[in-house]
């Protein structure tokens, strides 16, 4: 059961980011929040560096992959985000959007520091997920559309969350906050599946 919600957890996550790419260079957008977008390849990076230079295992190698698939993610952000900036501010949309990226390295690496780095990147790792899925009902209903959006992208997103919730929660040993964290993102990702589903049915 833990290898299984592993590998569910990876596939579904590795779905995520391969069709936010897809739906972004079609689309012509970005497919993931800013601040999902920020947190989740600062989360990557760091994990990816230590892992690597401490312990070499099958998720380090994983959250490598990852990393390089939100590298062309947040090529699209960049490459098409300016349009979608208010427009009276978008002579700023590089520097606020590059010091985005630095807020959420900050806010990663804070965790990094303040706790042993199994723990760390399990709890950051929710956070940002909590986040994540909030930010993207919010991202539907700024854009009022299915631009850059896929029942894809939300289920996948869901499994990917949800797996790991399960396996931190029933197979491990019980952690409260893996499970509050876990029922937050279970909300708003199944939310935003019915209202993505609601919006493609109206047009």
């Amino acid at each position: 059961m833990e290898t299984f919600l592993q590998l569910l957890s990876g596939i579904a996550w590795s779905i995520v980011y391969i069709e936010c790419i897809r739906k972004g260079f079609k689309d012509k957008t970005y497919a993931m929040p800013l601040y999902a977008l920020g947190l989740n390849i600062a989360w990557e990076t760091i994990y990816t560096i230590h892992d690597l230079s401490t312990k070499i295992e099958l998720q380090a190698f994983v959250n490598l992959a990852w990393m390089c698939l939100d590298a062309v993610i947040v090529y699209t952000y960049f490459k098409f985000g300016r349009k979608e900036f208010p427009e009276n501010g978008r002579k700023y949309f590089v520097p606020f959007s590059i010091l985005s990226f630095v807020v959420c390295v900050m806010f990663q690496f804070a965790f990094f520091l303040s706790f042993d780095a199994l723990p760390a990147a399990q709890y950051s790792a929710f956070a940002q997920n909590a986040a994540m899925s909030i930010m993207f009902v919010i991202m539907l209903f700024r854009r009022n559309s299915t631009k850059g959006q896929s029942l894809t992208i939300a289920i996948a997103k869901w499994i990917g969350t949800l797996a790991p919730t399960l396996l931190m929660t029933v197979v491990w040993d019980f952690s409260p906050y893996i499970f509050i964290m876990g029922v937050i993102c279970s909300i708003f990702d199944i939310l935003y599946i019915v209202l993505l589903w609601k919006f493609r049915k109206a047009r």
